[in-house]
């Protein structure tokens, strides 16, 4: 692929997108796979830069993955990983490395942990921490509070509830939630603070259960883990990404559509399904089954004032879709852009502006006026899949837009721009 995408203006959106599946499901699903009793017959997997490297180290961990015609088979290690000393490189997914670093330091082994430059800038203290309160032995190797990180061997114990940090990531909790069943023992822990982006714990609490291991929750501050190994249900099915879907769905409210995505609906475990309300309250019309979701255009887009902490990923596209509004838009609560694959908040400022919105960058929010699209915009994608595929949008506002880095996409969804040229017309 070039350097530069340039997307002309489409006339229309419509037609019909078969999604890949879930990322956070796909990395969820095969690590439990590994790590529970028996075999796994997977499909619906992901196949991207995200879900490849947690496959390579599960590989180098000993785990027993082979391709079939339908998806994937894994033969798990039926408790902690066998092989005890390892080189982990998980790239730039947090998805991968923060709950592989959990069950790492619960399997009494000695294993290097790292990834790109931008992973070793992205928070991890947090876990770390909560680990070393049941006894894991964790040594950054660069900056304190995040990777790389050295795991060594370590007796776990835990007696008491375990703490963690909540208002950061959830991904530190959902680490601890897939790992602690390794300990053989019963456990609870107990989050600090707000917890954000509550969805992907529902999906994680929906993979472990399964996999047979039923947690309770009190609210979102305890939570509960009874005394139980995983133990495979034979088959799984990754059900399509819900946040690819938002793309999609997005060019339908801009392009007229209708257009429809496949692979999720109604009946999804993934809070970005919630984008549809956001679309909703934009003015778009939205439609749903349990396997669909379809969007089409009821005139020109409502600006809106939301808290979207529930759909940090989603949100992106909501801000895209805010320059085509009537009106200024409001995005709240979306403190986590900070640390994700780029700084998301200044990023999307600064490439908003080049577009000829006026934007102001809070702390956690981005309040969008549109003002005239500017044409042939160079947007600056910052090795950010999120930020390649909720600019090229613009194309289905009727602005030519220019996308650089376009290949970043292969880290969720390698073919983004073959499905998008699917729908333009």
């Amino acid at each position: 692929m070039a350097e530069i995408l340039e997307l002309k203006p489409a006339r229309h959106a419509r037609g019909t997108v078969r999604l890949p599946g879930s990322k956070s499901i796909s990395n969820r699903v095969v690590l439990l796979a590994a790590l529970a009793q028996g075999e796994t017959e997977v499909s619906g997997l992901l196949d991207a830069d995200d879900t490849r490297v947690m496959r390579e180290a599960l590989s180098r961990l000993g785990i027993a993955l082979s391709e079939s015609t339908d998806g994937m088979t894994i033969r798990g290690s039926g408790g902690a990983f066998a092989q005890k000393k390892a080189d982990l490189f998980l790239g730039n997914a947090g998805t991968a490395l923060r709950p592989l670093t959990a069950a790492l330091a619960l399997s009494e082994g000695e294993y290097y942990v790292s990834g790109v430059a931008r992973m070793h800038e992205r928070p991890i203290g947090d876990l770390v921490d909560a680990l070393r309160a049941i006894g894991a032995r964790i040594d950054y190797r660069g900056k304190p509070g995040f990777p790389p990180l050295i795991v060594h061997p370590a007796k776990i114990s835990v007696t008491q509830p375990v703490p963690v940090k909540g208002d950061v990531s959830s991904q530190f909790l959902s680490a601890l939630l897939m790992a602690l069943p390794l300990t053989g023992k019963a456990a609870a822990i107990e989050v600090q603070g707000e917890l954000i982006s509550k969805p992907y714990v529902e999906i994680t609490l929906n993979v472990m259960r399964r996999f047979g291991v039923d947690v309770a929750r009190s609210g979102w501050t305890r939570f509960a883990l009874p005394n139980a190994a995983y133990q495979s249900p034979g088959r799984i099915f990754v059900e399509g990404d819900a946040s690819s879907a938002s793309y999609f769905l997005g060019a339908g409210a801009l392009g007229g559509g209708p257009v429809r995505v496949e692979g999720v609906g109604r009946a999804s475990i993934q809070g970005d399904v919630r984008f549809a309300e956001v679309l909703e309250a934009m003015g778009a019309e939205v439609r749903m089954g349990d396997g669909w979701i379809e969007c089409a255009a009821k005139g020109r887009l409502r600006g809106i004032d939301l808290d979207l902490n529930h759909i940090p990923d989603a949100a992106m596209t909501a801000a895209v879709l805010a320059l085509f509004a009537d009106g200024p838009s409001t995005l709240r609560n979306i403190a986590s852009w900070r640390v994700k694959e780029t700084d998301r908040l200044a990023a999307m400022a600064t490439e908003l502006r080049k577009l000829g919105a006026s934007v102001e960058e809070g702390s956690d929010y981005l309040a969008i006026t549109p003002g005239p699209v500017k044409d042939g915009a160079q947007i600056d994608t910052y090795d950010d899949h999120r930020m390649a595929m909720s600019f090229s949008l613009v194309a289905f506002g009727g602005a030519p837009v220019r996308i650089r880095d376009p290949q970043c996409v292969a880290k969720t969804f390698p073919g983004f721009f073959a499905a998008l040229e699917k729908i333009r017309a």
